[in-house]
């Protein structure tokens, strides 16, 4: 069992993790909005490095929390069929990995339609 529990397969449980990702992107007006938030609860140098050409800091489960609240945590482990504690640890690792795809060049992208696209593309490279 990973991080992630074991809803069916892992494969499953992080599609939804990513799929709670997406969602989570538009709720916040698109991904600078989200690491805006991150930011504003003491993340910063995470996720710049998230963000930079280096090495990805790491995140803990409960700075997660701490950021988005326990009710937005529930609401992604229901969505992706995890525990909220499996869902903590899943977006932990994720994360870090997603924002650094997403910003290859060290620049945040602007628009929601070009995350969602890089996010779908990613989905697909991930799970397909």
């Amino acid at each position: 069992m990973s991080a992630l529990g074991n809803k069916g397969t892992d494969g499953d449980a992080q599609s939804g993790l990513l799929g709670s990702v997406m969602d989570l992107v538009n709720q916040h007006g698109g991904l600078p909005g989200l690491l805006q938030k991150f930011q504003e609860s003491g993340l910063g140098d995470q996720v710049a490095s998230w963000i930079g050409t280096g090495a990805n800091a790491p995140v803990s489960g409960e700075q997660i929390k701490d950021a988005l609240g326990s009710d937005t945590v529930t609401q992604i482990a229901e969505k992706a069929g995890v525990a909220p504690d499996a869902a903590l640890g899943g977006l932990a690792a994720l994360l870090p990995q997603l924002i650094d795809k997403l910003t290859p060049d060290g620049q945040v992208p602007e628009g929601n339609d070009l995350v969602s696209q890089g996010l779908n593309m990613l989905k697909g490279k991930i799970f397909g």
